[in-house]
């Protein structure tokens, strides 16, 4: 999904009203959504709502993906995670969905591909709280499926919000299309295998990958799905720090163990990336000369 900062959305809104709201901005748009700041008539505040309509017979799947986010972000609450409000669809008298309108959080950030932290403890601790996000995710029994720099919001505070739960499913859960985001989909994905938290750790990894170097990691499906004995093979991929030489050592390794193409060699789960996460931060801090 596109995001842009909520200070720098448009003052022409269009339409005037959304799900009783009063629109007053726009802010970007995304999987066939466009996006808005509204006025909440409840409580008088800025919210942001996402809005899809169903033209084509093609567009439905869009309003499915904005109804399975708000299913699946009613079932976790985290402050990793943008809170949604409320939800309505709009059906035709045979049932069929015409529109679909998601009221949700105003979070005051900017995606991470526009708002990268500076240095290497802020990056961490960035991590570190997509990583809580995500295991509050698991710890409910979903798989978020399509984390990438876009789907990460932060603020000027360093406050985090993991966002668009569109393509989240059950743990173990077998999808029968390929959904994800090339440059950050995970092998199993594209094989159609069964998902579990070992997926998000490799979104996760994919996404630190190019935070840490700036480079998009090759996968299987950007490369070609030629199976695991191919050219694919991890030894070959580059390392952030073979990239970037200011990347520490271990924490560039460690992200190389989050993008595995066999799972059964990654973190096993986001409680064990977050525990190497901060062991990682604290050896990173430690060895910063105090003022």
């Amino acid at each position: 999904m596109s995001s842009i900062a909520t200070d720098a959305f448009s003052i022409t809104p269009a339409p005037s009203k959304l799900h009783g709201c009063e629109v007053v901005g726009t802010i970007g748009e995304g999987a066939g959504s466009q996006i808005y700041v509204v006025i909440d008539p409840a409580t008088g505040k800025r919210m942001a709502l996402k809005h899809v309509v169903c033209k084509k017979d093609k567009d439905v799947r869009f309003a499915d993906q904005l109804i399975n986010e708000f299913n699946v972000g009613s079932a976790v609450r985290h402050p990793g995670l943008r809170r949604l409000v409320d939800m309505k669809v709009e059906r035709t008298l045979f049932r069929k969905i015409k529109s679909a309108t998601l009221l949700m959080e105003l979070f005051s950030g900017e995606p991470l591909d526009h708002n990268l932290p500076r240095d290497d403890g802020s990056m961490i601790d960035m991590f570190i709280a997509v990583t809580q996000a995500l295991a509050a995710m698991h710890a409910a029994g979903y798989v978020h499926c399509d984390l990438k720099p876009s789907n990460i919001l932060r603020n000027a505070a360093g406050d985090v919000r993991v966002i668009d739960l569109g393509q989240a499913c059950k743990i173990g859960e077998k999808k029968s299309r390929i959904q994800g985001t090339p440059d950050y989909i995970s092998p199993e994905q594209v094989k159609l295998l069964p998902v579990d938290e070992r997926t998000d750790v490799f979104n996760l990894g994919a996404t630190m990958y190019w935070c840490l170097c700036g480079q998009k990691m090759p996968t299987l499906f950007t490369v070609g799905n030629k199976g695991e004995n191919s050219f694919l093979v991890d030894q070959f991929i580059k390392s952030p720090h073979d990239h970037n030489s200011m990347v520490p050592e271990v924490l560039s390794n460690f992200v190389m163990e989050c993008c595995r193409t066999n799972r059964d060699r990654r973190p096993r789960d986001m409680k064990v990336v977050l525990q190497r996460l901060e062991t990682i931060r604290h050896g990173i801090k430690h060895r910063q000369p105090t003022a």
